[in-house]
């Protein structure tokens, strides 16, 4: 059991914003019909910053990936992610890409690289989609909590990629535990806590360096005890649970209408353009579909009234994390096809974490449709995300049910994906997708596995036996017990 330091849930992702599907944005005018021209001509294009279709991407990513080679891994146990199993399997890695995968009889392509896998576990990477890592590191003093701008209820202009500290050692230690893809959420401090990112895990300079290409954006929102007790101490709304959907309702309402001068304006050209707001922008983003909600929220009652509130506004919801009671309304969530992304031991350090069963991901896993996801919210929890869908199997079977451990990895794997809107990319080892591998010396399930490699597009990006693919941040240099060899593994291993 931990106290949390309000740093809630929902995480994020990373495509752009563009608050309407015209193609005009009042830079090109090179429509002669466009409707934005006025009788005297076309319209002038907005100073740069005024428009935000003019530059959708304002921080692109610069990720390029790991220095890599095409290989075969053969003979080992290959945990798909979408529900194969297969004994003495054979992944064959391409140019970053899963080429193809099989049984012994898959042909390895000439010039591919043999890895030998037999006797261990391969899996697609661990996909963690409620980190802070970055925003609240280590060395965990006042200086980097960068997690929760707690300034007002609604921070929907804020965006944890500006939080974001590359150089945090959990990364190095999450890899080490086979995670290759991050959600970076801000805290849960606010009803509306800000965009998330959704990172590469490898070592970068900058934030940028780590950013998916291509990953939509988060927005990270909170119902329940944190915004409500943080504003309410502080004598301000919202202070209680009617006060949190008041506060959605009216946030929502702008957003409508700034979202509807802005169409209007694109449309007709007429009269002055609205003036850029943030906030309204975010909100903006996700009644158009192209911000996904990551929705903080504990009891089965108050998911309900979210789901409630997504359809009075026309927006959907894709993840409810934490959802210590997604058990109580798991074929709704199926139904709505939303996601519940759960820990399995954690509870009881508030009021609504107490009604709490450790088969949560496994009961709401069980309808047709469904999207469970275990996640971490923690720095060290996130290095073992393995053993903490290991414990929700094991509850699940105690109750009877029987779930094969391909369709469990998917908990850590494919759903992750489905969750971050990635899983077109990654999540599961199949033909055309990002080549994100794990080799466990052992069964994942098992306690005693440890990632022995772990591949990030094709690329090493850790190796357990060999220093040389264990990176360091100058924090972790110096410190006690570094340097010094543990169960005859070789320095620095993790």
């Amino acid at each position: 059991m931990r106290l949390h330091r309000l740093r809630g849930v929902s995480l994020a992702a990373l495509a752009c914003v563009a608050l309407t599907a015209c193609a005009t944005t009042g830079s090109d005018g090179s429509d002669g019909d466009d409707a934005s021209s006025s009788g005297d001509g076309e319209r002038a294009a907005l100073a740069p910053g005024l428009d935000a279709a003019a530059n959708p991407d304002p921080f692109p990513s610069t990720y390029r990936g790991l220095p890599r080679q095409n290989m075969a891994i053969v003979g080992g146990t290959v945990f798909t992610g979408a529900g194969q199993r297969i004994e003495n399997g054979v992944v064959i890695v391409t140019d970053g890409r899963v080429a193809a995968v099989g049984d012994a009889s898959t042909p390895v392509p000439s010039g591919h690289q043999v890895v030998d896998a037999r006797g261990r576990f391969v899996t697609p990477g661990i996909i963690d989609v409620h980190s802070h890592l970055g925003v609240y590191p280590s060395p965990g003093v006042q200086g980097m909590s960068d997690g929760n701008e707690a300034t007002s209820p609604n921070t929907a202009q804020v965006w944890a990629e500006h939080s974001l500290w590359p150089q945090d050692p959990g990364f190095n230690a999450a890899r080490a535990g086979g995670v290759t893809t991050l959600q970076i959420l801000p805290g849960s401090a606010n009803l509306f806590g800000g965009r998330g990112v959704t990172v590469r895990n490898v070592p970068s300079v900058t934030m940028q360096g780590m950013k998916m290409p291509g990953a939509p954006y988060g927005l990270k929102m909170a119902c329940g005890e944190n915004p409500s007790r943080v504003y309410g101490s502080r004598n301000q709304s919202p202070a209680t649970g009617m006060g949190n959907m008041a506060g959605y309702r009216a946030a929502f309402i702008a957003a409508r209408e700034y979202k509807a001068k802005w169409d209007k304006w694109r449309e007709d050209g007429e009269g002055s353009p609205p003036t850029r707001n943030l906030q309204n922008e975010t909100l903006a983003g996700v009644l158009d579909g192209s911000i996904l909600v990551q929705n903080h929220c504990y009891r089965a009652d108050e998911m309900a009234q979210m789901i409630d509130l997504s359809k009075e506004f026309g927006f959907r919801i894709t993840a409810f994390h934490h959802a210590i009671e997604a058990y109580k309304l798991a074929p709704t969530l199926a139904r709505e096809g939303i996601c519940a992304d759960m820990w399995t031991g954690w509870w009881g350090f508030k009021m609504e974490a107490l009604d709490a069963v450790e088969a949560n991901a496994a009961l709401v896993d069980a309808p047709p449709n469904s999207c469970a996801v275990i996640h971490s919210d923690d720095a060290e929890l996130t290095q073992r995300l393995n053993q903490e869908a290991a414990a929700a199997l094991a509850a699940g079977r105690r109750m009877g049910m029987t779930i094969p451990e391909e369709r469990a990895i998917s908990w850590i794997t494919l759903n992750p994906a489905r969750s971050l809107g990635i899983a077109d990319q990654t999540g599961s080892l199949e033909a055309g997708k990002r080549a994100d591998v794990v080799i466990w010396s052992a069964n994942p399930f098992s306690v005693y596995a440890r990632a022995d490699q772990v591949y990030v597009d094709g690329g090493l990006a850790f190796d357990r036996m060999n220093p040389a693919y264990q990176p360091l941040s100058d924090f972790e240099l110096g410190q006690p017990g570094f340097g010094v060899a543990a169960a005859n593994v070789p320095q620095g291993a993790r």
